[in-house]
């Protein structure tokens, strides 16, 4: 089976569609590492909220 023919426009715009494409990956992979950067951020944050609660409350006797 032959291979299809492409003119030199027709490969220019498929480079620069997949360059658009990996352009936008890329913002997209930044935005997700930012992210995760929040969401360790909030879960440290409430590890040592829990942390400091829990020793403010007594457990042996129910009472705070």
């Amino acid at each position: 089976m032959p291979y299809p023919r492409y003119t030199k426009a027709q490969l220019e715009k498929i480079v620069f569609t997949q360059l658009d494409n990996l352009n936008a990956i890329h913002d997209l992979l930044r935005i997700m590492k930012l992210q995760n950067e929040l969401i360790e951020n909030a879960s440290k944050k409430l590890k040592d909220e829990i942390l400091d609660f829990k020793k403010h409350v007594n457990y042996s006797d129910g009472k705070r």
